[in-house]
């Protein structure tokens, strides 16, 4: 009951005329988003934080939200129509959706993307709203030892699983916790790693680490790689409504894609990258023309897109109900959070529960208005793709510094960004991933102090962390992320 009147007091904040135009605003920026190729969500609340600082944290986050979302539906319009993912979690959708556009069934495809979007998405919300309150009740059975445990799993789950390689990931997620040291300690009031720099003693701000990774980072991979226009993109022909038969051939794959990306992006591992790949999977051992696959089958695009927007919604309840961010969007958001003072946890329905179930409310309003914005609008967000990519990108680089030196009017701040800039070009280059060194830069900090309370709790006794039920089988999961991928690697190689 609890949640229903929670859900209720959100829709009416949601309701008012200035939160619909945001949502709008947000849905729409998040289309335009997902259809540009390596622009993503996490880039675009990332450039987004320093212009929301006044706002209204309830406002700011119905953007957010209106963005996270709005960027799933806008990056199969790209996959479709030019074979080229605006996000990692449309690479599947790809591979049948151009197909289908080149066989001169784009209208098709576009269209059980966004219908099968938007019934996982809306099926997902429903989800994130009954779910989250029941991991905040067994949320608040952790102590210091058990957040410590958690936070060490997801450390090595977005590590793990994110990158080329476990080495690269953990590398990186070294460097965010080598960053989130710079400051002076809160506990012995001591200076670390600022090496007599005066702006350095508050710390690095998350803003602009999060907007030189993802932003200056990105512009300047693809200023190196020299990125050019593509030259031809598939027309959209034929009637935006599906044929009677195609409506048939993606209903069950929508509800399967569903079921598998919700709970798939609820866990630490999160991502939408394993349950789009486990649903065409599944998809093509359950179909009746499995020859069809790779060749334009409608329900390889319908079973993906309704997986990929059902585990975004997913990644939002670990995020809301322990404050742990298992994608680099979502660690994007934590930061959100902290610069308006808020710490996402078991506290947050009760401390902030009007933006918390505003912004819930918001994600439904949102995924009607995207399947009314993406329907009829499909020819204009691809002609976005006509943008030229140093207008677009020089355009990141001018707002990327306008807004990171509004924050304090600091040029030392500028001087940081262009590093911090610098530092994720590197990564991309040589292929380590970023989201660990964000989610060690914001958790880092937060896993010291709880480690710290643990141990002063326990009077010194390491082994706190291992006779608390908890937070031994937390450890012992995440020590099992670390070391099985190697034993199956030299099972294999014994076997060859």
């Amino acid at each position: 009951m609890d949640t229903l009147d929670g859900l209720l007091q959100g829709f009416a904040v949601a309701f008012t005329p200035v939160n619909l135009l945001w949502s709008l605003l947000g849905v729409t920026l998040g289309t335009a988003i997902g259809v540009l190729p390596g622009i993503g969500p996490a880039l675009t609340i990332a450039l987004l934080l320093p212009v929301t600082y006044h706002l209204d944290p309830t406002a700011a986050f119905i953007i957010f939200g209106g963005i996270y979302y709005g960027a799933m539906y806008g990056s199969s319009t790209t996959s479709i129509l030019l074979n080229v993912p605006g996000e990692t979690g449309s690479i599947v959708t790809a591979i049948d959706g151009h197909m289908m556009a080149r066989k001169g069934r784009a209208a098709a495809a576009l269209a059980t993307a966004a219908i099968g979007s938007f019934v996982a998405g809306t099926i997902a919300t429903v989800g994130l709203s009954f779910l989250s309150p029941i991991m905040v009740r067994i949320a608040l059975l952790f102590g210091p030892a058990e957040y410590f445990s958690l936070m060490v799993l997801a450390f090595v789950t977005v590590s793990a699983l994110l990158g080329s390689s476990i080495l690269r990931g953990l590398s990186a997620l070294f460097i965010g916790l080598a960053i989130g040291l710079i400051g002076i300690d809160t506990q012995t009031g001591q200076a670390r790693f600022t090496f007599g720099l005066l702006p350095l003693l508050d710390g690095l701000d998350v803003v602009v680490v999060a907007v030189g990774l993802f932003a200056l980072g990105e512009a300047f991979h693809v200023a190196f790689r020299e990125a050019r226009r593509p030259e031809e993109i598939s027309s959209v022909t034929g009637s935006l409504w599906m044929s009677r038969q195609d409506w048939a051939r993606s209903w069950k794959p929508w509800l399967r894609g569903t079921a598998l990306g919700f709970p798939l992006g609820s866990l630490p591992a999160g991502g939408t990258e394993i349950p789009t790949f486990l649903s065409y999977l599944v998809e093509k051992r359950l179909s009746r023309k499995p020859q069809e696959f790779g060749q334009g089958a409608i329900e390889a695009v319908a079973g993906p897109e309704a997986a990929n927007n059902a585990a975004v919604a997913g990644v939002l309840v670990p995020l809301l109900s322990f404050g742990l961010p298992t994608s680099a969007t979502a660690a994007i958001l934590l930061a959100a959070f902290q610069q308006y003072g808020i710490q996402p946890g078991p506290m947050l329905f009760s401390s902030n529960s009007t933006l918390v179930w505003a912004l819930i409310a918001s994600l439904y309003l949102g995924n009607l208005m995207l399947l009314v914005l993406n329907l009829p609008l499909v020819g204009l967000w691809a002609k976005l793709l006509l943008i030229p990519r140093p207008l677009l990108y020089g355009g990141i680089l001018v707002l990327s510094m306008l807004g990171v030196y509004s924050l304090n009017n600091s040029v030392f701040d500028l001087w940081l960004l262009l590093g911090i800039g610098l530092l994720g070009f590197a990564m991309r280059q040589f292929e380590y991933p970023v989201a660990p060194l964000v989610v060690g830069l914001i958790l880092g900090p937060m896993a010291e102090e709880q480690f710290r309370r643990a141990y002063a709790i326990a009077q010194g006794d390491v082994s706190v962390f291992f006779t608390h039920p908890i937070s031994a089988l937390l450890l012992a999961i995440a020590s099992a992320c670390v070391i099985g991928p190697f034993l199956l690697r030299r099972r294999r190689s014994s076997r060859g």
